[in-house]
């Protein structure tokens, strides 16, 4: 029943001159704000053929496109596409991709406190370390999809949702994600790393999406979260703390560039978002990394909101609240961060929660508020031993305005940011 509705769905979006319900229709699209206006701007898939979707297959044949995978398109998304669905219909999980595998087994071969592996520590332990290799390659096999230049991805209706898929773009030019609720992949084989840290670190492999080389790409009126699967009822791992099954919601990586990410919530997660791949990248990334987070949503997200290197990046009219996070926009390698007008609420704690420095030398803040009251970022900055010269102000790179009350950005945000939201305009 639920397939024969939807080809009749499909039908009534694709038949000419059949109008789809107000239900089904995305919002009008508006033109962009930030740096995904600048450069040859970002239209995405308009004008190109339309697609109607509702499976994994459905959704890799339309990025596809019959063999013009960077011809324009427009593909709609209705209702709920698994990552984990094969072409026959069913789910898979983690025996389905490596039977045999066991977590609890891999652990022992790290000895009790995690400290080091041992291929001999027990007889089983080669195996469970191949077998999770193998678990973790067909998993992102099955789960990646990347889209393609020239494509529009959009949610038709309120409850149009990824589940578990890992969206990239690599390489891909003019690509607007929109209107879609994103829960971010479930890594069942996660790696532990003794040396990574004081105790060492689980390290997942997947984001909800991940731009590589990517440009002039919109991000609008998304939702990212863990959904059904949040860091607490994750299994305990070493130093009784949670494994981490999970990797960012969003990553910007490797020469990537001109890109906004706009009117979008970022919800319940640790590490969200990360600008640069990392402090030894100088090569690709230096010029590059260009990003606009304008009227975001961050509601318990504990680091990286976002964290940055290389990059000149905008974050205007955001809003931050939820439970005292490690920090909000960290300073990384070389990153030229320029706040403007954001709101922290983060109830008894201070505003040094807002900035962290991670290798950078420059962040600029202009009016943001925490708490209600002028945040004074730069001289948090300052004590970081930061300068406030970032040497660039987005007025000079493209039009843009700023609401300019801590009331106004919470209004327009907590009713505007987030998939399946009334678009409105600041």
């Amino acid at each position: 029943m639920r397939r024969a509705a939807v080809l009749l769905l499909g039908v009534c979006l694709l038949w000419p001159g059949t109008p789809a319900s107000a239900a089904d229709r995305a919002p009008a699209e508006r033109a962009p704000t930030g740096w995904a206006s600048t450069g040859p701007g970002t239209t995405g898939g308009a004008g190109g053929r339309t697609w109607t979707v509702d499976t994994r297959a459905e959704l890799k044949a339309a990025l596809a496109n019959d063999g013009e995978p960077t011809a324009p398109k427009v593909i709609r998304v209705v209702g709920d596409v698994d990552g984990h669905e094969s072409d026959d219909g069913s789910l898979l999980g983690e025996q389905d991709y490596a039977p045999g595998y066991d977590l609890r087994r891999y652990m022992t071969c790290f000895g009790e406190d995690g400290s080091a592996w041992s291929d001999t520590r027990f007889e089983y332990c080669k195996r469970q370390r191949q077998l999770r290799q193998t678990g973790s390659n067909k998993e992102k096999a099955q789960i990646q999809l990347t889209v393609p230049s020239n494509t529009t991805l959009v949610g038709a209706g309120r409850d149009a949702r990824l589940l578990g898929v890992f969206l990239t773009v690599n390489t891909g030019s003019n690509i607007i994600v929109r209107d879609l609720r994103l829960e971010a992949p479930v890594d069942h084989f996660t790696s532990w790393s003794p040396g990574d840290g004081a105790r060492g670190s689980w390290n997942a492999r997947f984001d909800a999406l991940t731009v590589i080389t990517g440009r002039n790409i919109r991000i609008d009126h998304c939702t990212f979260t863990d959904g059904r699967f949040p860091d607490g009822a994750a299994p305990l791992g070493f130093h009784g703390e949670r494994v981490q099954r999970h990797d960012g919601l969003l990553d910007i990586e490797d020469g990537s560039d001109l890109i906004t990410v706009s009117d979008s919530r970022f919800e319940d997660h640790d590490k969200a978002i990360l600008v640069g791949s990392g402090d030894g990248r100088g090569d690709r990334d230096r010029g590059h990394l260009k990003v606009t987070f304008a009227r975001n949503l961050f509601t318990g997200i504990v680091q990286r909101a976002p964290r940055v290197r290389f990059g000149q990046v905008h974050v205007v009219n955001n809003v931050h609240r939820g439970r005292d996070p490690l920090y909000a926009l960290g300073v990384g390698v070389e990153s030229a961060i320029f706040s403007e007008r954001n709101v922290f609420r983060y109830p008894g704690g201070r505003p040094s929660l807002a900035v962290a420095a991670y290798g950078g030398t420059q962040f600029h803040d202009t009016g943001s508020w925490f708490n209600g009251r002028p945040a004074r970022l730069n001289a948090v900055a300052n004590a970081l031993g930061l300068g406030n010269d970032v040497g660039w102000d987005p007025a000079d790179a493209y039009r843009h305005r700023a609401l300019t009350s801590p009331a106004a950005v919470e209004r327009y945000v907590l009713r505007h940011a987030g998939a399946g939201r009334p678009h409105g305009r600041p």
